[in-house]
Parts: C-alpha cells; structure tokens; sequence
C-alpha cells in the first residue's frame, strides 16, 4: 500500500497575544528613558493563548484534490502555512512526500526587485530544477499569465492581478508533487478564475499532482475537489466526499450565528447591522417566505457616530448553499437613493413584491458602504428559507432540476393561416 503524500498528525498552532498596559498613552523619549530602571523589576506583560488549530489528523493520497473550507478564522490559511513551512507547529507531526509550491497571498516567494523572467528561474531554482528544465516550461508560463509585454519588469510594479497570474502559472507549471492553493485566486478576474480551476483539474487527473484548495466558493469547491475537509474554531469537523462535507457546512455553518454576533465582518464599523427579520405581506414577523409571495427584509442597523452619514450605498447578495451569487440588490442600480443615515438605531428594509425563488434555503451577504469606504460587510449574514408555493397561480411547481427561479411567461400559438394568436 503507498504511503500518503501528506500526512497531517495531531497537529496544533498555539499563538500568544500580548496585552500593554496603558497602550493609548503616548510618552516621550524621556519618560520612556527614565522607567526603564523601573520596568527590570516589573512582571512581563499579560499574555493570553489563541489556538488557531488544534488536534488536526488527516492523510492526502497522491492526485487527490482535497477542499478546506470554513468559515473566516477557522484556521484554513493557517494550515496552509504550516504545510508550506512557512511557520511550524506547535504540537504534532506532518510528513510531506514530494515538492511543494505553495500560493498563498499576493507577493509569497517573489521578490519584488526582480523581473518576472528572474522569479520564475528564482522559483524553479528552490523547487530543485535546473535551468534546462525551467527553460522547457518558461513560454507556457508567460503564455499562460498573459505578462509577455511585462516579463523583463520588476515584479513590484505589478498589478495584484498580474501579480496573482504569474504566481500562479509558475506554481503550476514547474511540476510539483504537491500544490497548495489559498483564496488568492479571488484576486483575478472571474476568467482567469476559471482557467486557473481548469489547470488544477487537468494537473491532478493527467500528472498525479496532489491539489490542497482553500476556497469560500463552494461552486469552485464542487468541481474541482473529490474530497473535502471542514474547520470550524481550529479543529476539524468532518472530512470526506465533497457533496456530504458541503451538505453539512451549509446546512450548519452559514448563518449560525445571529448576524448581530458575527465577529468575521469586514468595515470599518461606523454602521453595523444587529438584526434580521422577515415580514409578510401582511406585516407580520414570519420564519420562511412563500415563492409567489410578496415579502421583507428588514435589518435593524445603528449608527454609532454622533452625525448623520450621507453617500450612502446599501447592497445584498443572494447565493444558494454552493455559495454561487444568483441575484445582486443594490440602493444605487434601483434609483432609491438613499440620502442620509441618522445617528443611533434604524432600520434598511429589502422588498420583493414576489419571491421568484423555487424551494430550498439561501443566504444574503449584507453590505453597507459611506462614501466608497465599506462600513459594515458580512458575508453570508443571514440564512433565508422559501417554501414551495403558487407561483404561476395554476397549482404547479418547479422541481429542482428545472432551474432555480419563476420567470413570468407566456407560450402561444399562432394560426398559419390567419396568423392570429390562438
């Protein structure tokens, strides 16, 4: 029987967070020089533990393509690090069979002084190839990052998505053994998302390569991965086939928690959502809406600053449990403007006159911009349930595999005589 080409064994990551006394006072150069005398005799600094993994087993097989997904600080990218050696464990054991390329934020192993010519020999050089061999895979890099016209120009003047592309392209093509892959994809177009997913796909079936893909796209999750391993608050929840894994972090994970709770926003916080609730037509406070139904979202928000905030833009996502975006809400794209948000609580409510939606649950990614600056953006904030219903007023429904919304038609026939509609 082979042996795993990683085997992750009892793993932990232990990090201290220290805590300054008085940190918001500022002293002068004088003051501070006068107390250091005094500080040799003081007891250090609270310090307080954050395990961001903790007792992490499992094995990857050669040309397996294994998801880790998880929602923000579960300790996805931290995993990732460890695996690529960027920082060590604080307890257990890894063993990893093979060459290792590594892509993990924008920027990891280039150096920015250099040209993207000399990265790629750079790359491939720590990746144990010689010229000849890089040399036999340099234009299906360029051709690959699209940067021909930019390739003798150093790195650093690169765009992020540049930047993104030629990291990328390198890692793939120099043919390691073991590839791992952060959400740095995320910085490219949606076209070059998609290339790079089809690379991936073709490098594990055709080459063997092993594939460790961290993503929040469940749709890229899906196709790409034969095997998926969810964190939840550093530890591991449950690994296996992607369908039973995904089926579970949806069903479980999204929305969890009250959006008020949600500690993984994004935003500067001037605005901050606190609570979400759904009411009929009727006015009433209801747990699921009705296809067909009119309904409303409405989100209690306050607004800590002591002034009304003005250039104000409020937007929704609305994605199935893949976590593919199929419907997008915006204040600006509708006409309704929105002037000004007044100090201390109010509230943003979302209208639908008749939920096109067929069956199932779904979630809203809330977002809250002032000015171009975000103020509040929590991915996922809210789960939303929809019963079968009436959409079309003649007692039939769509099924799953017809498609995911109601559209208002009609189908008619004309006469090829009198060419009058029947």
């Amino acid at each position: 029987m082979n042996k795993p080409v990683i085997d992750v064994q009892q793993i932990s990551k232990r990090y201290e967070i220290s805590r300054q006394q008085n940190a918001s006072s500022y002293r002068t150069l004088q003051e501070t020089l006068l107390s250091l005398p005094r500080n040799l005799f003081k007891k250090k600094e609270s310090t307080s533990e954050f395990w961001a993994l903790q007792e992490i087993n499992f094995s990857v097989s050669q040309g397996e393509r294994i998801g880790i997904i998880g929602r923000n600080g579960a300790g996805k990218s931290t995993l990732l690090k460890i695996l690529s050696r960027i920082t060590a464990p604080t307890r257990g054991r890894i063993e990893l069979r093979g060459r290792v390329a590594s892509l993990l934020e924008v920027g990891t192993g280039f150096h920015p002084e250099l040209t993207g010519r000399e990265n790629i020999f750079m790359n491939g050089s720590l990746m144990g190839m010689n010229k000849r061999e890089i040399l036999s895979k340099f234009d299906e890099i360029v051709d690959f990052a699209e940067v021909e016209k930019f390739i003798d120009t150093p790195v650093k003047r690169y765009s992020s998505g540049m930047y993104v592309r030629l990291a990328f392209a390198v890692a793939a093509h120099l043919e390691p053994e073991i590839l791992l892959v952060d959400e740095v994809l995320a910085v490219g177009d949606a076209q070059f998302q998609k290339k790079c997913l089809g690379k991936m796909g073709d490098v594990a079936q055709h080459s063997g390569r092993t594939i460790l893909f961290v993503s929040h796209s469940m749709a890229a999750i899906e196709n790409l991965c034969n095997r998926c391993v969810l964190l939840a608050k550093g530890r591991l929840v449950i690994e296996g086939e992607t369908s039973v894994v995904l089926r579970q972090y949806t069903q479980t994970a999204q929305a969890a928690q009250p959006i008020g709770d949600r500690n993984d926003r994004k935003g500067d916080g001037r605005v901050r959502i606190n609570s979400f609730s759904m009411k009929s037509v009727e006015g009433e406070i209801v747990s699921t809406a009705q296809s067909g139904k009119e309904i409303t979202f409405q989100f209690e928000i306050n607004n800590v600053t002591n002034s009304a905030l003005t250039g104000v833009l409020v937007a929704f996502g609305l994605n199935n449990l893949n976590g593919v975006r199929i419907a997008h809400f915006n204040s600006d794209l509708c006409g309704m403007s929105i002037d000004a948000i007044p100090p201390g609580a109010c509230r943003i409510k979302l209208s639908l006159p008749a939920i096109p939606l067929i069956a199932g649950r779904y979630t809203l990614t809330t977002f809250i911009s002032i000015k171009g600056v975000v103020a509040d953006w929590v991915q996922d904030a809210v789960a939303i349930d929809i019963d079968e219903g009436d959409f079309f007023g003649t007692g039939r429904t769509y099924s799953a595999t017809d498609g995911q919304f109601y559209i208002p038609h009609a189908i008619e026939i004309a006469d090829s005589e009198n060419h009058d509609w029947i």
